[in-house]
């Protein structure tokens, strides 16, 4: 291969890598707009919740937010002591649940998911107490 033909295929490669470039970048674009987008949708459901929860008249439950074992363990504990407030671990304890700190961290992470729902309010820090 002589230097004309090198620099011709370079040019190619170049070019070929300018259109990769141009077709990643309309894709970034998209993917940029859709997400703004989902976030904003997001953002008005979280808000559309909050206002209902605030509606809602007093003295109804709402549902769980799940059906599944580990939150309605959760929500049952809570049910049963409901003027108690529970650190992760504690709450580990009351239900003979493992208290290895990565089972203690996903539980931490449904009590915030449960409190951003409205099932559960934070008296202090780390403390979880059934909403009233």
């Amino acid at each position: 291969m002589n230097i004309t033909e090198l620099l011709v295929d370079l040019h190619l490669r170049e070019n070929e890598a300018t259109a990769r470039t141009d077709e990643l970048r309309h894709q970034i674009s998209h993917c940029t707009a859709a997400l703004t987008e989902t976030e904003a949708r997001l953002a008005d459901l979280a808000t559309t919740r909050k206002v209902i929860t605030e509606l809602a008249p007093t003295g109804t439950e709402p549902d769980p937010p799940e059906s599944s074992t580990a939150y309605q363990t959760i929500v049952d504990a809570f049910n049963q002591h409901p003027d108690q407030a529970f650190r992760a671990r504690d709450l580990h304890e009351l239900l003979d649940m493992p208290t290895d700190e990565a089972s203690v961290n996903i539980t931490r992470s449904r009590l915030g998911r449960l409190t951003r729902q409205g099932f559960l309010t934070q008296p202090g820090r780390g403390r979880y107490q059934k909403r009233t």
